[in-house]
């Protein structure tokens, strides 16, 4: 199968920084789907991981986000057959959907939307499930309860306030600085935007918000006092940007929780949960199909190449992207 592969770690200007590859049609294990692949998305977290692979002893095959055909599956598996359409998100410790054919868990996998087409849908499980567990396993969101988006133009940030509007009716307010990411907040169906280069406090005051009980965060490192000025008693905070730091002392007056979201923790640590991960998708694709959830497709390449996948790697390392970048086979 065509695969297209990391052989060391290089900046996404050099010509070698992806390379076209001819590897085995994996077999599937007891719990696996082998899928072939229609569409991909592309995410920040493949740009990190691009960026410390150093010399992998192996062709680094990335990509998490799919939407394919089933060709295989493995002799546990009960719930799908050959045939069906599906979408995914994988896991980080398992060769990803940047090929022809790819594996993944059964167990995190859903069959996709009927009303999208694999384009469509390819952009939507790793924000889905990181917006969801983020917003109910974390934050346990309330029907009244307000929720501040930090980085609502992003992929998870439009997951987030499209969840966010379904589970509450309380103000759903994102943060953008440039005008094109402001009009796709509010397009998400963001209650108010605001901007994340100035006063947090000042601005929800601005648009009327006295504080809120959430705040899921894509750029937290720093914002530790302002957030907590923000945030009303018993705040829940959840955040998806790593740091080395994090200053609590600011927390502690008002008791405000802190907590981070991988949507990888349930299948690379095997948790006796990690079948929620398809559940989370195929009430996502229930959602869709019911027009009360849409995808987030922004830009999209035709035919899984060396040249697209740099083309749309650089979009995402620009930082300037709204929504998703996907790639069609």
């Amino acid at each position: 199968m065509h695969a297209v592969a990391v052989t060391q770690s290089l900046p996404i200007t050099d010509p070698d920084v992806f390379v076209d590859v001819d590897l085995p049609v994996p077999s599937p294990g007891p719990l696996d789907l082998l899928v072939e692949i229609e569409a991909i998305s592309l995410n920040p977290i493949d740009v990190k991981l691009r960026r410390k692979a150093g010399t992998p002893d192996e062709p680094l095959i990335l990509g998490f986000d799919a939407a394919g055909v089933v060709r295989a599956v493995g002799e546990r598996v009960s719930d799908f057959q050959v045939g069906d359409v599906v979408w995914f998100s994988g896991q980080s410790n398992r060769p990803g959907s940047y090929a022809q054919y790819t594996l993944v868990d059964s167990r995190i996998a859903a069959r996709r939307p009927a009303s999208l087409s694999a384009a469509e849908a390819a952009a939507m499980p790793l924000t889905s499930i990181t917006a969801w567990e983020g917003l109910h396993d974390h934050l346990r969101i309330g029907a009244h309860d307000s929720l501040l988006m930090i980085g609502g133009a992003g992929g998870v940030g439009s997951m987030v306030i499209q969840l966010a509007r379904l589970a509450t009716d309380g103000d759903v307010v994102a943060t953008s600085s440039r005008e094109a990411s402001r009009a796709w907040c509010r397009d998400m169906g963001a209650t108010a935007v605001i901007d994340h280069r100035n006063d947090l406090a000042q601005e929800l005051h601005e648009v009327g918000v006295n504080g809120v009980e959430t705040v899921f965060s894509a750029y937290t490192v720093g914002r530790e006092a302002e957030l907590a000025q923000l945030m009303r008693p018993f705040g829940r905070l959840v955040m998806i940007d790593g740091t080395d730091s994090f200053d609590m002392t600011a927390f502690k007056p008002k008791s405000l929780s802190v907590t981070s979201e991988s949507m990888f923790a349930r299948p690379i640590f095997g948790t006796a949960d990690v079948a929620e991960q398809g559940r989370i998708l195929a009430r996502v694709a229930d959602l869709v199909d019911e027009g009360r959830l849409r995808t987030t497709v922004a830009h999209q390449l035709q035919g899984l190449t060396v040249d697209n996948i740099v083309e749309g790697t650089a979009l995402v390392e620009s930082g300037r992207m709204v929504g998703k970048i996907v790639v069609t086979a």
